[in-house]
């Protein structure tokens, strides 16, 4: 579980990434769920777009991505997410 100051450290380090995913009509897939999961492995901080033919609410959206990856909602700002889940291989981010 993240506290508010690290928390506010990934925000800061997402604000300069783009997002790599897109949520569409169909929702969230099992195949989404295991490319993001690999890519949070690799990057260990992520950005989600949800696109307006997306018909789910973003948090239930951002919770789905939540408990299919074993991630953390950084942050959800308009139509991104922030996800972060500290990698076993290639640590990159070390939390303050």
């Amino acid at each position: 579980m993240l506290n508010g100051k690290q928390k506010r450290f990934l925000r800061a380090k997402a604000n300069h990434i783009k997002p790599i995913f897109q949520v569409g009509k169909s929702g969230v897939s099992d195949n989404m769920l295991k490319q993001i999961g690999e890519a949070l492995e690799k990057r260990e901080l992520i950005k989600v777009h949800i696109l307006q033919n997306n018909m789910e609410e973003k948090t239930e959206v951002a919770n789905q991505l939540e408990a299919g990856t074993e991630a953390e909602i950084v942050q959800i700002i308009g139509n991104q997410i922030v996800l972060y889940r500290e990698s076993e291989e290639n640590k990159q981010i070390k939390l303050p």
